[in-house]
């Protein structure tokens, strides 16, 4: 009897199946300079007028260790949103406008619910950031990937105006630092949390956790915010008083807010301005894990954070409340030998 491909461990007929369905949720993100987007070899975006020396700002990201999560809890659907902050979230710090995003799912063999699932969280990340979802790969990988595990990774371009590109050319001391708030560990420091949560503190993801009232696959799985709109809203209403953006992943607010500095200033972050989510410290005595260790590893409650000129603060946290966000004054810019954070 003649060997298939579906007997090599690979459906083209469920691939098929599931492009069928992508197609209405990459249609729902459509944007006028989309010209071509899926189902054919490639997509086709214009790029949009008015610019008189367009740059293109491109990211890509996965979601790490949190698709543990999605495995654990049966929850699929989130971890896309996850997928196009990450990417998303670093592209706008530049002052960029995303345009559009593909993604790659790769799973050792090919369950349609459960990529539709993620998918559908893509196009819900794609419309919070106002993008559009113009394609992506799809790969069944047998023997790469076992137990129904799969991988996510993402790709985002943006566009700015060259003269509008913040690089903190212009920050000064004295500049306000502005918080906004994380919905929780976004998409940083799961295997830390994992390993406290699951391991030291013996709990499973259906556990309540009593300080926050829902389980720990729901605290777990909160999808991580989307700044798009919000960075979009400051840059309006702050002008030239807007400094930069950083976003806080990985390597916590410690690693990410040096980024958009100057070597000869510091940010000096207030941790008592703001009061820190609960879920931090029941990791930090869950574990325990100490102080630095947190710094270094998780958001702490802050998503995004913006310099602006002292006279834009106001402005700049009510243009973020309008939006949705919480923001308040976290902290200031701080003349120093070196461009470490600076706890306070």
């Amino acid at each position: 009897m003649s060997i298939t491909y579906r007997d090599a461990g690979v459906d083209i007929d469920a691939g098929e199946e599931l492009v069928r369905r992508i197609g209405p949720l990459a249609k729902a993100t459509r944007i006028a300079e989309v010209l071509a987007g899926v189902g054919g070899f490639a997509s086709l975006v214009a790029v949009p007028g008015g610019l008189a020396e367009p740059v293109l700002v491109s990211g890509t990201d996965g979601v790490g260790t949190k698709l543990e999560v999605a495995f654990g809890t049966g929850v699929h659907d989130s971890v896309g949103i996850d997928l196009v902050a990450m990417c998303v979230n670093d592209i706008v710090t530049c002052g960029a406008r995303p345009l559009f995003f593909l993604d790659y799912f790769a799973a050792g063999r090919l369950e349609v619910d459960v990529a539709e699932a993620v998918i559908r969280g893509i196009a819900e990340g794609c419309k919070q950031a106002g993008c559009a979802l113009v394609g992506g790969e799809t790969a069944e990988l047998p023997g790469m990937y076992e137990g129904g595990k799969y991988d996510l990774a993402g790709f985002a371009v943006g566009i700015v105006e060259k003269q509008k590109i913040l690089d903190g050319r212009h920050m000064q001391a004295g500049d306000v630092l502005v918080g906004v708030a994380s919905s929780g560990l976004h998409s940083n420091g799961y295997s830390l949390a994992r390993r406290v949560l699951l391991g030291a503190m013996g709990l499973d993801y259906g556990s309540v956790i009593a300080e926050l009232g829902v389980t720990v696959g729901e605290a777990l799985l909160t999808p991580t915010r989307i700044y798009a709109r919000a960075c979009a809203a400051v840059i309006a209403a702050c002008g030239e008083g807007l400094r930069g953006f950083a976003h806080v992943t990985g390597g916590g607010m410690l690693d990410n807010v040096p980024r958009m500095f100057p070597d000869e200033l510091a940010p000096r972050i207030r941790l008592a301005s703001y009061e820190r989510p609960r879920l931090f410290e029941v990791i930090a005595k869950g574990g325990p894990v100490d102080e630095a260790e947190l710094r270094r590893t998780f958001n702490l409650g802050v998503g995004l954070v913006v310099a602006v000129a002292p006279a834009q603060a106001d402005a700049a946290i009510a243009a973020l409340t309008q939006t949705g966000e919480r923001a308040w004054i976290l902290g200031e810019v701080a003349a120093a030998g070196s461009n470490d954070t600076q706890f306070v």
